[in-house]
């Protein structure tokens, strides 16, 4: 049984591995729409205990180990913060697990080519959770460039930015654990860009420092073969619109704040003339469209999708680490050395 709506028929079942804010939203949204959620997992046993009971799941596990030990587990969601991902990522393809593991994938793109070679090498399953690509906005935006609704793309224009904690010992902030503009806000309007135009030829990027090193607001312009560019930014400490733009020779498309949730966007001619108006209404938050792909490509035996495959992954981590390399960004993931 294939379903694409962001349900399911319960019979794949799910671990969450980790216990903060986004673990729970992409909880809630999986037990709104009939996934199965089997167990969590946390260093602590007692947030593990206390995860479970808020949203209802089987079995609380007080190691990342034992949970993805658990035989009656398919499919585990990496829900911790991006230094992370490497490691929990490649010990659950270990046990065997598919993965459905938190944007930014990783924190560079030696480590997501690591995880994408394991999972393809055990038959598995590793699915970057850009939840975005998988909305019914962006489904439908896809469909309008190929029939050529707007003409040639010429240009993607998108923003994230947001005023968020400023404590200097804050995640966001400390350069120990992945903080910047760039990993945590930055990853949406540049998988945007990738989505609708792919891989640049060329990238250019400028940013401003914060105190504690890691980059306050980032600003990159991705330049293509045949002349179309893509205008990305972010920002940490400061809010904005974050409307996103595809422009083409025969009209343009606006999508609305905020354009990487589900909204709703107008298709405008040259002329400014409405061409399409988008409105779907989607229930919860809209989390639930990643795991119903994810499970998707479980039942038909496949391991990468079309709409975010796991190359593409890796293409995105090496763009950003190309960003990083020209804002003098780096982290003590970067230093590693396969094999030693």
């Amino acid at each position: 049984m294939t379903l694409s709506n962001g349900t399911s028929d319960g019979t794949i079942r799910w671990g969450i591995l980790g216990t903060g804010f986004i673990a729970g939203l992409q909880t809630k949204d999986l037990k709104e729409n009939g996934f199965t959620v089997q167990a969590v997992g946390s260093r602590s046993l007692e947030s593990s205990k206390g995860f479970a009971e808020q949203y209802g799941i089987a079995t609380a596990h007080g190691s990342y180990e034992d949970l993805v030990a658990d035989p009656l587990i398919d499919v585990v969601y990496i829900a911790t913060p991006h230094p992370m991902h490497h490691e929990n990522a490649l010990l659950a393809l270990n046990a065997g697990k598919h993965v459905l593991v938190e944007k930014s994938f990783t924190m560079n793109a030696r480590e997501a080519q690591d995880i994408v070679d394991l999972a393809e090498s055990k038959g598995l399953v590793a699915l970057e959770a850009m939840w975005t690509r998988f909305l019914p906005h962006m489904i439908r935006i896809r469909e309008l460039i190929a029939a050529g609704t707007i003409g040639e793309v010429r240009k993607v224009v998108a923003s994230h930015n947001q005023s968020l904690p400023q404590d200097p010992a804050h995640r966001l902030n400390d350069p120990a654990l992945g903080g910047g503009a760039l990993l945590d806000l930055g990853i949406y309007p540049i998988s945007f860009a990738f989505d609708i135009l792919g891989t640049p030829a060329a990238i250019r990027a400028s940013a401003t420092m914060s105190a504690t090193g890691v980059d306050r607001q980032t600003a990159a312009i991705f330049d293509y073969d045949g002349g179309a560019q893509a205008l990305v930014d972010c920002e940490l400490d400061a809010a904005s619109a974050n409307r996103a733009m595809v422009i083409g020779t025969e009209g343009w498309i606006d999508i609305e704040h905020t354009w990487y949730n589900p909204v709703p966007f107008t298709v405008h001619a040259v002329d400014g003339s409405v061409v399409e108006r988008y409105e779907q209404p989607v229930g919860s938050r809209g989390m639930q469209f990643q795991a119903s792909e994810l499970e998707r490509l479980i039942r038909a035996g496949e391991t990468a999708g079309t709409i975010l495959p796991p190359g593409e992954t890796v293409a995105i981590m090496a763009a950003m680490d190309e960003i990083r390399r020209q804002i003098g960004l780096s982290y003590e993931a970067d230093a590693v050395v396969e094999g030693k």
